[in-house]
């Protein structure tokens, strides 16, 4: 990677503390240039093809300089994975954030499940609390239609409903039957082309992540001519991918919306002794720093299989 400004590259591996998006543990890789960290950390089931983008949106942190930032601090949410209702409600009464995301739709969770969940959300935010909901593309239309007017009935009211269908018609049509707002995640950062969402009138508001989109300039463009309302999410990044993240949420015109932004607390450590943690409901706009000591803890085996990914993602790059 001396060739692409990169002088120094590190594997890393940090457990979670509970099972979030169908994985235990999360790992990725470092990577080191004249302006600091990047990290590209694509999930294993990521071809090359859609993995190279991860790459690129690694070394721009690493080699290339950041937009300046139009904020000091972002907004952001706590995240609720598919959890009980009682540690649902703990999780968001000690995180000092005033926007909770949910997680529903899981195979592991009923819709009536989730329901109970909300409804704790719900009470542990209290008044003027937002809540709003991730399905990940689970549901058909009709299933959309049915829960999404149920957790809204849970919720009390729901800020919106993200990704509740995999296609941009379905979208749509979901978008004309709710009265909660739809908002795009997988339709923008896993499309080929990630502004047919908003040409389609498919959603109220786009959900852009800087590792998926290839980097922070290219999310900003995306998010300029979508030209629409936008929330800056975390890809589940350490803290170095948090921390570019930011500077993409700071150098947004326009940010309406809490942020999700605060995952690293789903990890049970971190790639550096001082993590990009939410105080009183916010984070603040600084570049992830990295303990070199503690990030190549996979051993043989994993760093073997990073070097082989990191050869396809790079092909594809140059394709």
């Amino acid at each position: 990677m001396v060739d692409r400004g990169i002088d120094d590259l590190l594997v890393y591996r940090v457990p979670l503390t509970v099972r979030f998006r169908r994985i235990d543990v999360r790992d990725g890789l470092l990577l080191h240039g004249p302006s600091g960290w990047g990290e590209t950390s694509p999930f294993w089931d990521y071809d090359a093809a859609e993995s190279s983008a991860w790459l690129r949106a690694g070394i721009e942190g690493a080699t290339s300089s950041l937009p300046d930032p139009l904020r000091d601090s972002i907004p952001v949410n706590v995240t609720v994975p598919v959890v009980d209702p009682g540690q649902a409600y703990r999780i968001v009464s000690s995180s000092g954030c005033a926007t909770a995301k949910v997680k529903v739709a899981d195979p592991r969770s009923r819709l009536s499940a989730d329901c109970a969940r909300v409804e704790a959300v719900r009470d542990a935010l209290g008044a003027g609390g937002r809540i709003r909901i991730d399905a990940n593309a689970a549901w058909t239309v009709d299933e959309a239609v049915a829960a999404i007017t149920e957790l809204a009935a849970a919720a009390g009211e729901l800020e919106y409903a993200e990704q509740p269908c995999p296609s941009i018609a379905d979208l749509a049509a979901v978008r004309r039957r709710v009265d909660v707002p739809i908002a795009a995640d997988e339709s923008v950062r896993r499309a080929e082309d990630p502004l047919a969402v908003a040409r389609a009138g498919a959603a109220d508001l786009i959900i852009v992540k800087a590792q998926p989109l290839g980097g922070v300039l290219r999310a900003l463009q995306v998010v300029e001519e979508a030209g629409l309302p936008a929330v800056v999410s975390s890809a589940l990044d350490t803290s170095v991918g948090i921390g570019l993240a930011a500077h993409l949420a700071a150098a947004m015109p326009r940010l309406d919306h809490a942020c999700g932004l605060a995952t690293t607390r789903l990890f049970t450590g971190d790639v550096t002794p001082d993590p990009l943690l939410p105080q009183n409901g916010s984070i603040p706009i600084r570049r992830g720093t990295v303990d070199t000591s503690g990030v190549t803890e996979g051993g043989r085996e994993l760093c073997g299989r990073w070097a082989a990914r990191l050869d396809e993602m790079a092909e594809a790059l140059d394709d």
